[in-house]
């Protein structure tokens, strides 16, 4: 795949998961009832929603730096990875299978978007030094 098509569908798939989540951490933060009628019926406490609306922010921030930050973007898209895998858990186990579609759709988009990613930044890896 050509360098150009992998940036276009990169920044497409980061515009798409800085929608998705900036939404939602904006959603956790400013009480969206719906946002916050499932998470807590899902069993997480209210001060975890907080957290995490802050952490969306600050993480979609990151993402949307351009060549910049990259060892902290691979940690962004593991927190996003953990965040998608924890909802699809926790809906699968108190709402039931129906409830995990979006869950799943985050998944594919997010999938997408890091392995562009590793394409467009691929790994470098240097022997460490010993001094």
């Amino acid at each position: 795949m050509k360098l150009k098509i992998a940036k276009r569908i990169y920044w497409i798939g980061a515009a798409l998961t800085a929608l998705w989540f900036g939404a939602s951490g904006i959603f956790e933060l400013t009480k969206n009832p719906i946002v916050w009628d499932i998470t807590l019926q899902l069993g997480y406490p209210a001060y975890f929603i907080y957290v995490l609306g802050v952490a969306k922010l600050l993480g979609i921030a990151v993402l949307l730096t351009p060549n910049r930050l990259l060892r902290l973007k691979e940690w962004v898209f593991a927190g996003i990875f953990f965040d998608i895998i924890f909802a699809f858990s926790s809906k699968l186990s108190v709402i039931g299978a129906a409830a995990t579609v979006d869950a799943i759709v985050a998944f594919v988009m997010v999938s997408v978007t890091y392995i562009m990613f590793r394409k467009i930044y691929a790994a470098t890896y240097s022997p460490a030094v010993a001094e």
